[in-house]
């Protein structure tokens, strides 16, 4: 494993730190990579059930590595744009999809594909120092990694253009205010163990069904109705025929507090 990305698995929950700190956890090839590949295995892991994604240091992430990306394109190999479909676009699906729910400890700055990281998350908890920038069109780039699809679910269309179009830069209050940040602690240090602390709260719940939602979610928000309703069918289903739903129909009825095994 690169030590671009730490790994540390405690009580169903693995925790993804972005480890670069001296360049803002700017996203190089190594890093894009391990955090790919680690998205991968973790969907499989039926030990990890809930994830956190943080940023060693001050910032979450700066987004794609500039520096890396200006020498990829003096070479001319076309690597510097054939970072989106073989990094960026698994790690938004990987990320986006994974079948367990996802906290990002956004501390610090998160910009461009940083940004899109963060926002591909289930909740994102913030600091005072939190901040989002929508960076592409500063460089003279469109979004990816997600961008286009997460944002305007978050803000509405209209919101979404204008900080994609001004990239302009979203304080931690206002990140708030729009639904980017789903909590906004006291300080930045509380930032990853509120993070922590939700994950756990999620790891120990029915992981099966939050995969379901999940999966509703993502279908009815840009489906028709029908579609929704088929989809909530077959995850409702799904969620019948697990151990955790019969456990938990048994101890509701038994005025008893469940106990969720995720399967």
């Amino acid at each position: 494993m690169s030590d671009t990305l730490l790994v540390e698995r405690a009580d169903g929950v693995a925790t993804l730190t972005l480890n670069r700190p001296d360049a803002y956890n700017a996203l190089n090839d190594e890093l894009k990579v391990a955090l790919r590949d680690t998205l991968g295995e973790i969907a499989e892991d039926s030990a990890v059930r809930a994830v956190v994604v943080a940023g060693a240091g001050k910032a979450f992430c700066a987004g794609q590595d500039l520096r890396e990306h200006v020498a990829a394109l003096e070479a001319g190999t076309g690597a510097s744009l054939s970072t989106v479909s073989e990094h960026y676009n698994p790690i938004a699906l990987g990320l986006g999809g994974l079948p367990k729910p996802v906290v990002a400890a956004v501390r610090g700055v998160a910009a461009g594909a940083g940004a899109s990281l963060a926002l591909l998350a289930d909740f994102r908890i913030g600091g005072p120092r939190t901040s989002f920038l929508m960076a592409f069109a500063n460089v003279g780039l469109a979004g990816d990694t997600g961008i286009s699809w997460t944002l305007p679910r978050l803000v509405g269309h209209a919101k979404a253009t204008e900080l994609l179009l001004l990239a302009e830069p979203v304080d931690a209050a206002t990140a708030a205010q729009l639904g980017m940040l789903t909590r906004l602690v006291d300080t930045d240090d509380d930032v990853l163990p509120a993070a922590q602390a939700l994950a756990a709260r999620l790891a120990a719940g029915p992981t099966v069904a939050y995969a379901q939602i999940k999966r509703e979610l993502a279908a009815g928000g840009s489906g028709s109705l029908a579609d929704a309703l088929r989809i909530e069918a077959e995850a409702q289903t799904t969620c019948g025929h697990t151990a955790d739903h019969s456990n938990a129909t048994a101890a509701f009825v038994a005025k008893q507090r469940p106990v969720f095994k995720g399967a």
